[in-house]
């Protein structure tokens, strides 16, 4: 399923142990990135979902868009939001996010997608697939959102006192 809030638990983890040096909205605006294709393929009835995004090349190159959109975007949002001027993202904060966004969706996805290839086009073969029941990664996700999510609450308040 396209743009499922699964992946997100990963982003929620990395932005309680890194606070302001990971920019969650950059890794969940990769995650939408990343099932684009997935999505289209749905729309279209195309035989793979996964083919060209979801690979090394493929991740590389979303988590490079995802970073050159994604700070300007991300910074617009939260000056908004925050009303202070001097929020800022730093290009290493931005490149983080958005390369442990893509490199993790892939990583998930290669272990329930047939067609999730690494190494595409060059070796069309998915060794992770299967190797982790997809219920446990399931519950796993949902509980990583809940300790990424508490943990980001906790040392946030921890910081504040």
């Amino acid at each position: 399923m396209p743009f499922t809030p699964l992946h997100l638990g990963v982003g929620a983890c990395c932005k309680a142990v890194g606070q302001r040096h990971f920019s969650f909205m950059i890794f969940a605006g990769t995650q939408v990135l990343m099932d684009i294709e997935p999505l289209l393929g749905l729309i279209y009835g195309w035989q793979y979902l996964h083919l060209h995004t979801h690979n090394l090349i493929g991740a590389t190159l979303i988590g490079s868009i995802a970073l050159l959109i994604g700070k300007s975007i991300s910074q617009w949002v939260l000056r908004s939001i925050l009303n202070d001027r001097d929020w800022s993202i730093s290009w290493r904060t931005a490149a983080i996010s958005a390369y442990i966004g893509s490199f993790s969706h892939i990583l998930l996805d290669a272990f329930m997608h047939h067609d999730v290839y690494w190494f595409y086009p060059w070796i069309l073969k998915n060794p992770l697939l299967g190797l982790i029941p997809y219920s446990v990664i399931f519950y796993s996700c949902i509980c990583a959102i809940l300790v990424g999510g508490f943990g980001f609450y906790l040392c946030k308040y921890k910081n504040e006192s």
